[in-house]
């Protein structure tokens, strides 16, 4: 008996692919800059995420009371990794994080421009690779898998794994992956330039 098979054939689901240039083509991306529902809510994730880098860099940078004290900002002599750093008490870097915090290395790294791409929408390889850098660093000074502190409290982790630092990294990529700089943002733009031509990782 002969078994007949159908020719049509289901989207499904489809790996991105990659094009020669070495950009990644990615179903339903938005590298056309089309004013599609998808590319906007990508483009409003961007904005967002941008948004919650770029505060912690002015706060940390004039100090406007809210996470930094008035008068402890960056341009008050204040430091942005030292308060975070310096207080790190838990995980298997904790006298490493303590040994960094104030650096002025640190310091300049911690505030690298990851919420100004991210708003501006360029160099989204870049800001997600940084910014994937950060939040594992901040990830490991918090070290969610532990119920205590080095003093024996409560650590008051809420997840042993997937905190906000793994779910910020994951939108960093994802963001990077289908183009969200193109819509509300300076993508195309950014990418005509001849030096990020040449260089695809710095779209």
């Amino acid at each position: 008996m002969a078994v007949h098979q159908s020719t049509h054939r289901g989207s499904g689901f489809r790996l991105p692919s990659f094009r020669r240039d070495g950009a990644v083509s990615v179903p339903g991306s938005v590298e056309a800059g089309a004013l599609t529902a998808r590319a906007c809510v990508f483009a409003s994730a961007r904005v967002l995420m941008g948004f919650v880098f770029l505060w912690a860099f002015l706060d940390k940078t004039f100090g406007f009371g809210y996470a930094t004290a008035s008068g402890k900002g960056w341009v008050d002599g204040g430091s942005p990794t030292e308060g975070f750093l310096g207080h790190v008490a838990v995980g298997p870097m904790e006298s490493t994080f303590h040994s960094w915090a104030g650096a002025v290395w640190a310091d300049w790294l911690f505030m690298l421009g990851i919420g100004l791409a991210l708003t501006a929408g360029v160099a989204l390889r870049l800001a997600a690779f940084a910014g994937t850098v950060m939040m594992a660093l901040m990830w490991v000074a918090e070290w969610p898998p532990a119920k205590h502190l080095s003093d024996g409290s409560a650590s008051m982790s809420t997840n042993p794994f997937a905190d906000y630092h793994v779910v910020y990294a994951v939108v960093l990529v994802a963001l990077a992956a289908v183009s969200a700089g193109n819509v509300f943002g300076l993508g195309r733009l950014w990418a005509r330039l001849p030096v990020v031509r040449d260089h695809a990782w710095l779209r």
